[in-house]
């Protein structure tokens, strides 16, 4: 198991550490309803420097990160990033990632791609494989650097405290280098818990003090059981779970992001094309369980005593008082009303197909 460079200050937090894609994190330290509710009423931080981080630049680069991905990169300017998916050539999700657009650096186009922990190597190896030969330089900037995330509505006054500087013209995706007690913070309006704040990437010395420093100032700190019921509420999917290679962003609901009117190829285009044209056989959906039992990933799902798919992702949530999940769903039974079972522990339970996200902050 692979530690991040504040294991130490998580642990003397209070962080239950648990195996979580070859690395060694904090599950939850108070408790996960605790940290939910401080993420969803003040401000929790995380610890999520086990997340990859790529640099890219040289000539063309966005022109030439473009063939791997379906959202259009010229919408996006000098600091702004595009939330997007790596695809495969039956246009199936290799891994979804924010691609942040640094501008000209040196004379060159700069790009910041954060990617997935239990995809970090996969998808370097394979970008480097796409892009080297094509002249653009690949470097990663995090090195043994810590990555934190600061969530909740009182996120943007501490990091502006901390900063001196106002952040509320900051967009949300947006992104600016800041300086925080004499050192340079990447920081951006980005997150996975449905609430507005910031991810922070910096050195590690720097890391660990500003680690300390919001903790000091009464900041939460929370582990990945609380991501994970954040992230649910607010209907983000999790990869390996909701989106994996054989699901398409169109059946996951991202058709958003695929921008299939640009005059670009890019790997998969071909696929999306073909099911535009023919329609989705399956969906992913949100369900609202009618009990108080929880539908965990791979509980099978009933209709008129057939099945007809299993659960994704389900937790409890605590911001609703009630049981959710996600689930693949042939696309007649997509609507929201659709009442189905799902199996949990051998007895099947009342769940209906309900609109998402299940939770919005104000």
């Amino acid at each position: 198991m692979r530690r991040t460079p504040l294991f130490e200050a998580c642990r003397s937090a209070g962080g239950r550490m648990v195996p979580f894609a070859g690395w060694e994190m904090a599950v939850q330290f108070a408790g996960v309803l605790a940290e939910h509710q401080a993420v969803r009423q003040h401000s929790g931080l995380f610890d999520i420097s086990h997340m990859g981080v790529l640099r890219l630049w040289g000539p063309g680069v966005k022109n030439k990160l473009q063939g791997l991905v379906p959202s259009d990169l010229d919408r996006i300017g000098p600091g702004e990033s595009q939330y997007t998916v790596l695809l495969n050539n039956e246009g199936g999700i290799r891994d979804d990632l924010i691609v942040y657009d640094q501008g000209l650096q040196q004379g060159n186009e700069q790009l910041l791609l954060v990617i997935n922990a239990a995809c970090a190597e996969a998808d370097s190896t394979w970008i480097r494989q796409q892009l080297e030969p094509q002249g653009i330089q690949i470097a990663d900037p995090k090195g043994d650097g810590v990555l934190l995330a600061l969530q909740g509505p009182e996120a943007v006054g501490q990091l502006e405290r901390l900063c001196g500087e106002g952040l509320a013209g900051l967009p949300r995706f947006g992104h600016r280098q800041l300086t925080i007690a004499g050192e340079p913070v990447f920081a951006a309006r980005t997150g996975y818990t449905g609430e507005d704040g910031f991810e922070l990437l910096l050195a590690q010395a720097p890391g660990i003090k500003l680690w300390q420093q919001l903790l000091a100032a009464g900041v939460t700190p929370c582990g990945l059981g609380a991501r994970d019921s954040l992230r649910l509420e607010a209907a983000l999917p999790l990869y390996g779970q909701d989106l994996d290679a054989s699901t398409s962003p169109l059946e996951a609901g991202l058709g958003w992001l695929v921008h299939l009117e640009m005059p670009l190829d890019f790997i998969g285009r071909e696929a999306l094309e073909q099911q535009t044209a023919t329609g989705l056989g399956r969906r992913l959906v949100g369900l609202e369980l009618q009990g108080r039992n929880i539908a965990r990933h791979g509980y099978p799902l009933w209709h008129n005593g057939e099945p007809v798919g299993e659960i994704s992702s389900g937790s409890w949530a605590p911001s609703l008082g009630r049981a959710i999940a996600l689930a693949y769903l042939p696309s007649p039974l997509s609507k929201p009303g659709t009442n189905l079972e799902v199996e949990i522990r051998g007895r099947r339970e009342a769940v209906q197909v309900v609109k998402r996200p299940f939770y919005r902050r104000s």
